[in-house]
């Protein structure tokens, strides 16, 4: 009767019970800081620039293009949004390792991205196939992570289809304003929402792996 109150407890009061595997904290860290350091880096990128420059109608990319002021403070910024990706991914340990292959992969090439700059006039084939990868990647990576039984709200099926929808809506939306009056803000919704998602599905991790925990804690003050 006592091995089996022991067991009953143990698993009322212990997480590994509940089947939530728990983000580490650097993971939460690293998504946090991917949407900080675009925002910061687009803001202040874009007040460095003369008075020209339409974050409406222009890119991102332009603000780290050659020729452009002060263009170390958005190539920076993307390599720090590369690299919290890739740092996120390795800390996703809930999903499923072919979504967090290519969550790194598009942190990856967002880093290629800043690497491979635009030229002050033309375009850089390079710099093209690297966007196009980070955006690709960033995009469809919910699906292959998601499982129908994660425990972790956000990395369950519907979840990911509805966001991988949505960003992928975003860069379509880009792809049909390269050479219109918005492809700025276009581009603008379809990175923040790749960087805002990490951090979402992180968030709702950390929060299914702390519920059981203090619910465990109740039943323990109960008995």
């Amino acid at each position: 009767m006592f091995d089996d109150a022991l067991a009953e407890l143990t698993l009322t009061v212990s997480p590994a019970g509940t089947g939530v595997k728990r983000v580490p904290w650097w993971a939460l860290v690293s998504a946090t800081g991917a949407p900080v350091v675009l925002v910061v880096g687009l803001t202040v990128a874009a007040s460095r620039q003369p008075a020209g420059y339409d974050p409406v109608r222009d890119t991102i990319s332009a603000l780290a293009a050659r020729g452009a002021t002060d263009r170390w403070v958005m190539t920076a910024a993307l390599v720090l949004l590369g690299l919290s990706h890739a740092t996120t991914a390795a800390g996703m340990s809930p999903g499923r390792r072919p979504g967090r292959c290519i969550l790194a992969g598009g942190g990856v090439a967002t880093v290629l991205v800043a690497a491979f700059a635009q030229p002050v006039r033309g375009n850089s084939v390079a710099h093209t196939i690297a966007a196009a990868m980070a955006f690709g990647a960033l995009s469809i990576w919910p699906l292959f992570a998601a499982g129908r039984r994660n425990a972790t709200p956000l990395l369950t099926r519907l979840p990911s289809v509805g966001a991988t929808a949505v960003m992928l809506g975003f860069v379509l939306w880009f792809v049909l304003e390269l050479h219109g009056g918005q492809r700025g803000l276009a581009e603008r919704a379809a990175a923040c929402s790749q960087a805002l998602w990490p951090l979402a599905v992180v968030l709702s991790n950390r929060l299914a792996s702390s519920a059981p925990a203090a619910a465990g804690t109740s039943s323990l003050a109960i008995e």
